[in-house]
């Protein structure tokens, strides 16, 4: 015999295809259990959508270190070859709203989350090495910029470059994106970056800053914009579809996890900020290190509960990996945890996806929402005399030394450190097809704008990036704008 339907009580349930009424043809009765409970529920199926990443699909699967690293972390899951770590990774795009279409021209989000056993380690990045701005306090304007216009309710052509008009920064993120991996063929061929500059410290306390590089195993594959355009049309759920039957035919993905460190005495001479998010560490300067293997193997059993409700801080490290001064990092330390308070509630912690699997966790937080007091008669302070939890004596990470005055600061201490010269390096790297493709790719987006001092506060911004970037894209969009106005 199949389970009883019951309420959400437990009591039985004896019809729950026709509702109680007050005779066959009369009104409703507001005693019917089941008819308000279930309604009830059904209006609150849908919470909050993430302000931003909110279309996102994700599977669970391991982390197996291949390389020796232990000299540079003290990190538990990276101390010994062979060593696998249970994780979850969660893809996404960054613009859409939850409804949208995963095969757009857009950054992907990728974060993983490390069940250790020391503690949940959450890596957040992108499928990108840089991003369109250093600081955070620019964060919500930035979004803003690129979501639904108040007053039209589509996204604005105009409000886009106008930003990024006034972010100069933003010119070798645009480079990247415009370019041929802009838009992903799906999840599975696409790199992973920490993006970030994180602290990575070993058993002597020598410390290292690290960037986290995911080569996909399985070879890049991107669309164009014609290709994108038509699988859209056919399947605005490519992405997660070709992910979810990948891993259900035992076909499952990986990528290798390579990282550049850096000694930290090196930071303060390097020519580059290394702290800052719109550039990179070249590789001559800073070789990929390999550090292990990451496999994806596993669905969610259900993508509400899990996909949804993941939920992902870069303020959660283990001992042995910490943050770094990157200005984006800081803001987000902060920032992400307190979206899923948001969404999620306090407790959000608590469920199943977000909470430690290979140990538990211990402290003094309770009540709140969804609160289920796992501490039982425990004491809610610390320190007690009752055997609760104690802190203990070993720090994350290593210390930082900081100098200056407090304050805003906007220039830039390096000697390469201004906003064009790696977005000019970028398209230099580029086949002479590739570069074609980038500028026809800005070109027809950027001749969508309507103020002309818009359209040149940019384009001023590529001609200083590399005059020949600047030249083509100058000469393509006034050739759009010219049959525009024809």
């Amino acid at each position: 015999m199949s389970k009883i339907l019951t309420t959400e009580s437990g009591a039985p349930i004896a019809d729950n295809q026709n509702s109680a009424s007050a005779g066959e043809y009369g009104p409703l009765l507001i005693q019917d259990q089941q008819l308000l409970e279930k309604l009830a529920r059904f209006n609150r199926e849908r919470i909050p959508e993430r302000v931003v990443h909110a279309r996102g699909s994700g599977a669970y699967g391991y982390f197996e270190v291949t390389d020796e690293v232990s000299q540079f972390s003290r990190a538990d899951f990276l101390s010994s070859v062979g060593k696998r770590t249970e994780v979850f990774l969660r893809f996404s795009t960054v613009a859409g709203n939850l409804g949208s279409s995963d095969a757009v021209r857009d950054p992907r989000g990728f974060a993983l989350k490390f069940y250790t056993e020391e503690g949940n380690y959450d890596l957040v990045g992108n499928n990108t090495p840089v991003f369109f701005i250093k600081d955070p306090i620019k964060f919500p304007d930035f979004i803003h910029s690129q979501k639904r216009d108040p007053y039209t309710g589509i996204q604005e052509a105009d409000n886009v470059w106008d930003f990024w008009a006034h972010s100069p920064a933003s010119t070798h993120q645009i480079t990247w994106l415009f370019g041929d991996r802009g838009i992903p063929a799906s999840y599975r061929h696409m790199n992973g970056y920490g993006s970030h500059t994180y602290q990575w410290v070993n058993e002597s306390g020598d410390a290292f800053w690290v960037k986290y590089h995911f080569k996909t195993n399985q070879g890049i594959r991107s669309l164009d914009g014609d290709q994108a355009a038509e699988v859209v049309g056919g399947d605005a759920d490519s992405h997660q579809r070709d992910l979810h039957q990948a891993i259900e035919r035992g076909v499952f993905p990986s990528w290798t996890l390579y990282v550049q460190l850096m000694p930290v005495a090196e930071a303060a001479d390097y020519r580059f900020n290394p702290f800052d998010l719109t550039k990179v560490w070249p590789h001559a300067d800073y070789p990929l290190q390999k550090v292990g293997r990451l496999v994806l193997n596993k669905n969610p059993e259900n993508v509400f509960a899990e996909v949804e409700q993941s939920a992902f801080s870069p303020n959660n490290f283990v001992p042995g990996i910490g943050p770094s001064p990157d200005k984006m990092l800081q803001g987000r330390l902060f920032a992400y945890a307190d979206a899923q308070r948001y969404r999620l509630g306090v407790n959000h912690t608590l469920l199943a996806v977000n909470a430690p699997k290979a140990t538990e966790a211990n402290n003094y937080g309770r009540d709140g929402l969804s609160a289920i007091n796992k501490s039982g008669r425990g004491k809610n302070y610390e320190p007690n005399s009752y055997d609760g939890p104690a802190q203990t004596d070993s720090a994350l990470a290593a210390p930082v030394a900081l100098n200056g005055h407090t304050g805003t600061y906007t220039t830039p201490a390096h000697t390469k450190d201004d906003d064009f010269f790696q977005a000019g390096e970028l398209f230099r790297l580029m086949s002479a097809g590739e570069q074609e493709r980038l500028i026809n790719n800005i070109a027809g987006f950027l001749a969508q704008v309507t103020r002309d001092d818009i359209v040149e506060k940019n384009l001023a911004h590529f001609h200083a990036a590399d005059e020949n970037y600047g030249a083509r894209l100058e000469a393509a969009v006034a050739k759009l704008r010219a049959g525009d106005e024809g």
